[in-house]
């Protein structure tokens, strides 16, 4: 079964972790969520609480095919000054294997130097990233080798979506995103 991480810290932006996490499972993905610390509560930007299933300092980037990143600045800046996350992405990177974030979630890609130079994320993040080729609204999910990047809350579902797809295929994709009434993602 193919399994993703989910890392959240601190001021993680609730709908883009929760559609992450359910649209993934829906598609057949194994979720970990992941926390920083040991005890597994993290609080998110609007004060909703989930509960972790490992601390990340425990995971192994042979033993998950893809880490997905949710935004919400706060839990973006945690992630991107946490030693363990942005080890667990460069070796993620350097095994080839996959790699999403969204909303300001590509910073902290982009603090472990492994985003590409073409990327989208939350308008006004890419002023924090010196790096050229911010793809804006141009589209809704940017693709670049392993790196895949979203804008926002209002496009989690279609980057989760493309997730499933990449992973189970058009046959998976389709089910699911019938089910989810997105016929509005590509």
């Amino acid at each position: 079964m193919i399994k993703a991480l989910v890392p959240l810290a601190k001021g993680f932006e609730e709908i883009e972790a929760v559609t992450i996490i359910d649209v993934l499972r829906r598609g057949g993905i194994e979720v970990l969520v992941g926390s920083l610390h040991h005890d597994g509560l993290i609080e998110g930007a609007h004060k909703i609480t989930l509960q972790s299933d490992i601390e990340v300092a425990s995971v192994n980037a042979d033993d998950i095919d893809i880490v997905v990143l949710p935004g919400g600045w706060g839990g973006t800046r945690a992630l991107a000054d946490d030693v363990n996350v942005q080890k667990l992405l460069q070796e993620m990177n350097s095994k080839h294997k996959q790699i999403a974030a969204i909303c300001a979630a590509p910073y902290a890609l982009y603090k472990a130097g492994v985003l590409k130079p073409n990327f989208t994320c939350y308008p006004s993040i890419e002023e924090e990233i010196a790096l050229k080729g911010y793809q804006g609204d141009k589209a809704q999910v940017v693709e670049e080798g392993n790196i895949m990047t979203s804008r926002g809350p209002a496009t989690a579902i279609c980057f989760a979506l493309r997730i499933v797809k990449k992973f189970q295929g058009d046959e998976t994709y389709e089910s699911v995103k019938a089910g989810l009434l997105a016929s509005y993602c590509d």
